[in-house]
């Protein structure tokens, strides 16, 4: 994450405007280059003889703030540790008192301080050499923390986290934010919502009455405390966004020491790409093959594996499948719950018995029997399987559940 003095936004207005850079540059994929460079030999130096390392790239010129800021995100993919073997605040311990015994012995004596004596004394009580204890006297301190591993990256992946860290900076200071999200698989608007309720974030979700959704989001300044940890939530949030193709964003912003109310938008269309790996469209082998045996084993029902998200209770529903009876044109929505999905069963049943009842069935897997003495207080609309779900049988749940 960049830190508030990294972050470029020009002002149009009301509205900020983020100074992306153009992933597609030479010139700044070359400087991505350099910089990485510099920390794919970093391993063993400390965070002082990294940042002497990175003075000259960084220069001090107008695009200060950018190599900044790189350089930033490659330290942010660091990991560092303490290299002492006795800990810091141990050793100061032993030479701070021995060093005070000195002092007060050169007193008496009249002779000067023997910082080497001090320093064998304590070796010699610790069973380490002088030199351990004077590196590791303040290897507790930032700059003399060792670097011990760093994931490394592509230039042009870095110039694109840039884009998405100033992005992410901005939204740190929302009061509210608003996203609209259309033409999305249920398997992508599953891992969004996912993501809304992961992130703990404050959230209404309704729909535009076509294949699209609206999201009103709660900013960290709109809360009377926990801002910092909100807004990270918030901006951690950004990535899972990013992976959807079509969706606008318009956030209202409290900007600069006067807090003056300005206006941020993203869309689909700005090229920002997520940094983090897309498991939204994933499509368990069990689902494709369910559908596949419904659609040739059952005759009086059709099977649909794209039914939109519904609203229940306050929150939005996915479900995996939507039945339509042939004979009535009753509809049933299916949700199969294996080893791939973390549900709570219970409360997911009761929530759905209340928001849509006689419109849905859960399949739920055996393995979810947490308690092999307990059983599940499930009743309609609830096919139990071991292996694998069966097409006629989850039809026959549907049925009942319909009435038809």
């Amino acid at each position: 994450m960049l830190t508030g003095k990294q972050v470029r936004v020009r002002h149009a207005r009301n509205r900020l405007v983020p100074m992306y850079l153009d992933p597609t540059s030479d010139h700044w994929v070359g400087v991505a280059g350099r910089l990485l460079r510099v920390f794919r030999e970093s391993a063993g130096r400390t965070r002082g003889e990294l940042d002497e390392a990175l003075a000259d790239l960084v220069g001090d010129g107008p695009t200060q703030l950018v190599h900044q800021g790189l350089a930033k995100l490659l330290e942010d993919r660091c990991e560092f540790e303490v290299a002492s073997d006795t800990p810091p605040d141990q050793l100061r311990e032993h030479v701070f008192k021995a060093s005070a015994e000195a002092r007060a012995e050169a007193v008496r004596a009249k002779a000067g301080f023997d910082r080497t004596a001090v320093l064998q004394q304590v070796a010699a009580e610790l069973a380490l050499t002088p030199q351990q204890v004077e590196v590791g006297l303040f290897a507790d301190l930032k700059d003399e923390q060792r670097i011990t591993t760093f994931d490394d990256c592509a230039p042009e992946f870095l110039v694109n986290r840039y884009n998405v860290a100033l992005a992410q900076a901005i939204l740190l200071r929302c009061t509210a934010m608003e996203v609209r999200v259309w033409g999305e698989t249920p398997a992508r608007f599953r891992q969004l919502f996912r993501q809304v309720k992961f992130h703990r974030l404050i959230c209404a979700i309704t729909s535009d009455g076509g294949t699209g959704y609206s999201l009103r989001l709660d900013g960290p300044l709109s809360l009377f405390s926990s801002t910092q940890k909100y807004g990270l939530q918030l901006a951690l949030f950004l990535p899972a966004l990013l992976h959807c193709r079509a969706f606008d964003l318009r956030a209202t912003v409290r900007w600069g020491a006067d807090r003056k109310e300005k206006q941020f938008t993203l869309s689909g269309t700005d090229g920002l790409r997520s940094h983090l790996p897309d498991f939204g469209v994933y499509t368990p082998r069990e689902l494709t093959m369910f559908e596949e045996n419904f659609k040739s084993g059952v005759s009086d029902w059709l099977i649909s594996n794209e039914p939109n998200p519904m609203p229940v209770e306050g929150t939005t529903w996915v479900p995996d499948f939507k039945l339509t009876h042939t004979a009535t044109g009753k509809e049933v929505f299916v949700e199969l719950i294996g080893f791939w999905r973390k549900v709570d069963v219970l409360a997911q049943y009761k929530r759905l018995k209340r928001g849509l009842p006689g419109q849905f069935v859960l399949a739920v897997s055996e393995a979810y029997r947490t308690d092999e003495d307990e059983e599940f207080a499930l009743g309609e609309g609830v096919y139990r399987y071991k292996r694998t779900p069966i097409a006629a049988e989850v039809a026959k749940a549907a049925a009942a559940a319909s009435g038809v």
